[in-house]
């Protein structure tokens, strides 16, 4: 059984956005946070697995760290489509810190979205990239708008 197209956009919705799903439960739904708080991006050099977690194959590039994206209609964009699935990207232009030095060189081959700054952290979704983006000494790795898409099917 697969989901419909509107309650994969409401669940993207909730997720990303904050936005209270409408109909499910009692007469207030599945309600958002009261405070609606951040997710964390993380790169990664392969694929952290259906059974991985934030950690898993993480970017190691010296002054590397996961960055935080408020849940928010400003800052996350969800696409409802009659047919295939439903879609949410990067708002606004993501960038990652710049590699300080040239040694460890990372290829990065995935991004994550999960819910913790540092340690294990629930990953909640993860996706190869279009293609791989080598860092080292002075690269700053960085995805504009639109580019991160997450998929709900």
């Amino acid at each position: 059984m697969s989901k419909s197209n509107t309650w994969e956009s409401d669940l993207l919705k909730l997720v990303f956005q904050n936005v209270t799903a409408a109909g499910i439960g009692d007469g207030t739904g599945l309600v958002g946070s009261g405070t609606a708080g951040v997710l964390y991006l993380s790169l990664h050099t392969a694929d952290p697995t259906e059974g991985g977690n934030q950690q898993s194959s993480e970017a190691t590039y010296t002054n590397y760290t996961r960055i935080s994206v408020v849940r928010g209609v400003g800052t996350w964009t969800v696409t409802q489509v009659d047919i295939g699935p439903s879609t949410v990207t990067n708002a606004a232009q993501v960038t990652f810190p710049q590699a300080a030095t040239a040694s460890p060189t990372n290829i990065i081959t995935h991004v994550g979205v999960g819910t913790a700054f540092t340690g294990t952290g629930k990953l909640l979704y993860s996706g190869a990239l279009a293609s791989s983006l080598t860092v080292s000494q002075n690269i700053t790795p960085s995805f504009a708008a639109g580019t991160l898409v997450i998929t709900e099917d």
